[in-house]
């Protein structure tokens, strides 16, 4: 199976040489997702509704991929405070609470100083038996 990127086009997926996701075989990489609203470009002022729009984000990505939150194998969770990581776990369990994919979480700088949370994903497609 040949190698495919999804792009929302934006110009700093070109400048910086990266893409939204890419999906390989059977597996998706979901470059790191930050809690942008992508259609009004705002960015909630919560670390919760950055979350939320994460893992929005992420479904859509996936989606368009041919892929869904229930591949998600592995999840690596970026945050900008101990006491922001206490205030997103109950969000984590409500996207992947029943998937329960390996995760790390780290406590780091963002790029940007509204940006509280950002969330990346690897995706392995389920087969179906038959």
């Amino acid at each position: 199976m040949q190698r495919q990127r999804i792009s929302t086009g934006s110009a700093m997926e070109q400048e910086a040489g990266y893409s939204r996701a890419v999906v390989d075989g059977d597996w998706c990489f979901v470059s790191g997702t930050t809690g942008y609203n992508y259609e009004t470009m705002e960015m909630p002022s919560t670390i919760s509704g950055q979350a939320h729009n994460c893992f929005s984000n992420i479904a859509n990505v996936l989606k368009e991929a041919g892929f869904a939150l229930s591949d998600v194998v592995r999840v690596h969770y970026y945050v900008t405070s101990r006491a922001g990581a206490d205030e997103v776990f109950p969000i984590f369990g409500k996207y992947l609470g029943n998937i329960r994919p390996a995760a790390t979480l780290i406590i780091c700088e963002l790029l940007r100083p509204e940006m509280k949370i950002e969330i990346e994903v690897t995706a392995l497609k389920r087969t179906k038996a038959e």
